[in-house]
């Protein structure tokens, strides 16, 4: 683990694999940490790639900004973050939360990626009611801490027969979610709550796009990856059955088999 002072805040952040590699920039979502992406991260790197995954400002074990942090506090943070370790493109990653950060990194920062790859997440705008449910829950977490939340999501996080069938993983996604610090958590939900509509900048996108998305995600469903894919007509597209909204851990082998293809056939080694 390394660490860097980026924008007033310690991040923490493993660099994994060969200095020379492309760069891949793994970004996790809420209310985990950067070992969500292991599988990935082993796997890339033993394919030579050169693998970023950091704690987020707020979880895992970087610094916590209590109030509110925006898609956009993130998306600076990280490119921060590639100034810090010289990276002048890489290709940007996320899963649900951290899909939608990869996307404001795109929106403020599109020379800087070389491909995005967008798993579990959603591009419109929170609307009405969402906004108040996220605001909502920030206050709980404050109040009451990550155990109850965890106990609850931890069906919908992972398919629900995977928290069964794959006990480890669900381990593993519970010890994540307990462990994020409850005010970096609501920090994010109340600047998640304020996110852009990313449709016009996703239209717009030039570089290769990769959507990825579990079966049977119920939080955001095959359906959301779909209208990604509308928007960015080049995307791939790629469904994972039996998993849920986590589908680099649930089925890492699938993930990684779909997103190492997308790297070696649509990702060029040196920037055009």
């Amino acid at each position: 683990m390394s660490r860097a002072l980026v924008n007033g805040a310690t991040l923490h952040y493993d660099d994994t694999g060969p200095s020379t590699g492309l760069p891949v920039l793994l970004i996790h979502g809420h209310p985990f940490n950067r070992t969500l992406w292991t599988p990935q991260s082993k796997q890339l790197a033993a394919a030579g790639y050169r693998v970023i995954t950091p704690d987020l400002r707020g979880y895992g074990d970087s610094d916590v900004t209590p109030g509110r942090v925006y898609l956009s506090d993130f998306a600076d943070d990280l490119v921060g973050l590639l100034d810090t370790l010289g990276i002048g493109q890489a290709v940007i990653g996320g899963v649900s939360m951290g899909g939608q950060i990869a996307m404001e990194v795109h929106r403020r920062y599109a020379h800087r990626v070389r491909a995005l790859v967008l798993s579990d997440t959603s591009s419109p705008a929170e609307s009405t009611e969402g906004k108040a449910f996220r605001n909502r829950l920030a206050d709980r977490l404050l109040a009451d801490g990550m155990a109850g939340y965890a106990d609850e999501v931890i069906d919908k996080m992972l398919a629900a027969y995977n928290v069964t069938a794959l006990p480890d993983v669900a381990a593993h996604v519970l010890g994540m979610m307990r462990a994020t610090d409850p005010r970096g958590a609501a920090a994010a939900l109340r600047g998640r709550a304020e996110r852009p509509d990313f449709g016009e900048t996703l239209a717009a996108a030039r570089c290769p796009v990769l959507i990825l998305v579990g079966a049977d995600d119920v939080y955001t469903p095959v359906s959301d990856a779909e209208a990604i894919g509308r928007l960015v007509p080049h995307a791939e597209l790629c469904v994972i059955g039996g998993a849920g909204h986590l589908p680099g851990a649930e089925q890492p082998e699938r993930f990684n088999e779909a997103l190492l293809h997308f790297l070696r056939t649509q990702v060029a080694a040196d920037p055009a």
